[in-house]
């Protein structure tokens, strides 16, 4: 049997790769002791590319065609062997067929959540994931890199490699570029474009092209998702107060509607329903100033503008240096718990107070008159 196999793989004058799977990336064409006939006609389809091995070194590479394989079209492998006047005779070289195709829906992912600092919540947890796609851009570069002299090469050969290229860029670029969480999914494609650009020289490097380069989801963990939730129900609601009068006088019209039961019962509703109706004419009502704030009776604690900013809230003894220097004066705005808004501090009574106690400028004509200081 050995014998035979020998005979015809001496006569086989045909190299070709029928590709029937769709994640190989090289294929090593097997002949009997690597001998290929003299002539023999290589078939190379689309999509691939079939790298000649002399000895270990890298002969010749042929693109997609229909070649005869002669001195002429294999002038590397014609020098490596020394043939200065042709051949006739089986020569011996490993053919390998890589393909060229692209390599789509490949999947990436952060196996450990990417710790960031946000503007708006602090630091925080995100999980990323994609896809991407690649294709051999130097068949030759990439046999002698990665490939090397396996019989069957795929796909999943490599991807864990180029899966950490990714992680590594992205968790750089996502940190670097501090978008706002918020914001992140209205920057999916500009950041897909940017991690693509520099993850290319390292696939480059070992005979790929990453053709395509996509994030499909920036996420948060679990437990924050439910608390951004919340904040974004209490946003949707709006107006608290009016809401929860809402409430109660639907809760009014369930209990005045309800069946009727047993004179207890009724009575309990009826109770019910006063209490509903007492704590919703309170809530109607303008809300009472707030208790002050801990310290002294009648200690001042505003918010003040100053350059555009609020600061606050400051105790007498901080406003009262701030009155002393003019920063304070009748026109600042301040605000204070139970103020509808913004007022200007002539009309807060606590800041008012404060400005009372300082005495107006002296008048332009008064310095003349004033006697000299003690002790010139």
């Amino acid at each position: 049997m050995s014998i035979w196999k020998k005979l015809r793989g001496e006569l086989i004058d045909i190299v070709e790769w029928l590709d029937d799977s769709r994640d190989t990336l090289v294929y090593r064409f097997q002949r009997h002791n690597n001998e290929i006939k003299y002539g023999a006609q290589l078939t190379v389809r689309e999509g691939q590319a079939a790298v000649f091995i002399e000895e270990g070194a890298l002969a010749d590479v042929f693109g997609p065609g229909r070649h005869v394989l002669t001195t002429q079209n294999l002038p590397i492998l014609s020098t490596l062997r020394g043939w200065k006047y042709g051949f006739e005779s089986p020569f011996k070289a490993e053919v390998y067929f890589v393909s060229t195709r692209q390599f789509t829906d490949l999947k990436w992912g952060t196996m450990n959540p990417v710790m960031l600092r946000d503007a708006e919540f602090g630091p925080v947890r995100l999980r990323a994931f994609g896809t991407y796609a690649i294709r051999v851009s130097d068949p030759g570069k990439f046999v002698r890199e990665i490939s090397g002299t396996t019989g069957r090469f795929t796909a999943d050969g490599i991807t864990d490699q180029l899966r950490n290229f990714i992680i590594s860029e992205f968790t750089d670029t996502i940190g670097e570029s501090r978008i706002p969480i918020l914001d992140l999914a209205a920057n999916y494609n500009e950041l897909g474009r940017f991690v693509r650009d520099q993850i290319a020289p390292h696939y480059a490097a070992l005979g790929l092209e990453l053709t395509a380069f996509l994030v499909e989801n920036i996420s948060l963990p679990p437990e924050v998702e439910k608390a951004l939730d919340k904040r974004s129900s209490m946003g949707i609601i709006g107006d608290l107060r009016a809401f929860t009068q809402y409430q109660t006088g639907q809760a009014i019209g369930d209990a005045a509607t309800a069946p009727g039961g047993s004179g207890m019962a009724q009575g309990m509703g009826l109770g019910a329903g006063f209490a509903m109706a007492q704590q919703m004419a309170q809530a109607m009502q303008p809300s009472a100033a707030p208790p002050p704030l801990p310290g002294a009776p009648g200690a001042a604690a505003l918010w003040v503008a100053l350059d555009g900013r609020q600061d606050g809230p400051l105790d007498e003894h901080a406003l009262r240096s701030l009155v002393s220097t003019g920063r304070l004066t009748a026109q600042t705005l301040v605000w204070r718990q139970g103020l509808a808004g913004w007022l200007p501090a002539a009309q807060v009574p606590e800041a008012q107070r404060l400005l009372a106690q300082v005495p107006p400028p002296l008048p332009d004509d008064a310095s003349g008159g004033a006697p000299p200081p003690s002790g010139s």
